[in-house]
């Protein structure tokens, strides 16, 4: 190796690419940097990038190089490109820094490319990926059936619900993918039946397709100038999709109470429908009346009442003793 510290210049030029990107979708840079340099390198004969390279042309030389042998190949101001792996190349990194920072060795002038950048949503392709391989071999993931994970659902639900109702950002974070997990869950799962499979794919195209629909005013040609002319738009939408028979179509039994009763009492005041409240002794009554008085002044009742459990589930902790 070189210890001069005459050694020539060059240029060291890494190549990164992203794994959520199709292999050959590089850079017009990267392409450019490919083409001009005088060797390109890389250490895994399998990389994904180099059956694209040397269709374009490229010759790619298998090889994983020590920092002091780069160095040395770029002698005489010569470019070498490294086709980094996807788990990068530490070893060879943290020796150009060691070299660089012993001050006996001219390092050539090094240069990171990306050849490739992660869209927006691109790690949702590694949840995929990595549900993929749970799901194949993992002895308890393996298992499960949509009725065996519904559970789940609810208890991640009111989770974030809980998180949100706490301001905490990192729970918020973190919650939030549970409930994608769930989803992902559910979607690798749905692949699996004989009769009626669907995947992930499947489940985004849906909700695009429904999200496009239901805004007119953003990809069509309706116009919305406030909140209550979006609402409008999408009640109207609804309507259109659902055909329901009953205003009540659509609302899941199976949710809280006093979340039941807001939704009913929401779809009554919608469809400008006078329906008496239902007679009876008990504190069910009382609570359908209280529900029903809440969710027409604006309030949701629901989220009132867990805000006054949480209020005594402090004075409890407060009586016991352990205050804050």
């Amino acid at each position: 190796m070189t210890t001069s510290s005459s050694a020539p210049d060059g240029r060291i030029v890494l190549l990164t690419a992203s794994h959520r990107v199709a292999p050959g979708l590089l850079s017009w840079p990267a392409w450019q940097t490919l083409h001009a340099a005088d060797r390109v390198l890389c250490a895994d004969a399998s990389h994904p990038q180099l059956p694209y390279l040397r269709e374009a042309g490229v010759t790619v030389e298998i090889a994983a190089p020590t920092a002091g042998e780069l160095v040395d190949a770029c002698s005489g101001g010569a470019t070498v490109v490294v086709v980094t792996t996807g788990e990068g190349d530490r070893s060879l990194t943290d020796g150009l820094a060691r070299l660089a920072g012993s001050g006996r060795v001219r390092i050539p002038d090094l240069e990171l490319l990306p050849g490739s950048y992660d869209l927006p949503g691109a790690r949702l392709l590694d949840v995929v990926q990595v549900m993929d391989r749970i799901r194949a071999e993992c002895p308890w993931s393996s298992v499960p059936t949509h009725r065996a994970l519904a559970k789940y659902g609810i208890e991640e639900a009111y989770e974030l619900v809980e998180a949100i109702e706490d301001g905490d950002r990192d729970e918020l974070r973190e919650e939030l993918g549970d409930v994608l997990l769930q989803v992902v869950f559910h979607a690798r799962i749905a692949e699996e039946d004989e009769e009626d499979p669907f995947s992930v794919d499947d489940v985004a195209a849906t909700i695009v397709e429904k999200l496009i629909h239901r805004h007119p005013h953003v990809f069509g040609d309706e116009k919305a100038e406030t909140p209550e002319d979006v609402r409008q738009i999408w009640l109207r939408t609804k309507a259109v999709e659902k055909q329901r028979d009953s205003v009540t179509d659509g609302v899941p039994l199976g949710q809280p109470g006093l979340a039941l009763v807001a939704k009913l009492a929401s779809r009554v005041r919608t469809a400008g429908l006078d329906v008496p409240l239902p007679s009876g002794a008990g504190v069910g009554y009382d609570l359908l009346a209280l529900a029903m008085e809440a969710e027409s002044s604006g309030t949701d009742p629901e989220a009132a009442l867990r805000t006054a459990a949480r209020a005594y589930r402090d004075a409890i902790r407060t009586a016991e003793g352990h205050g804050d």
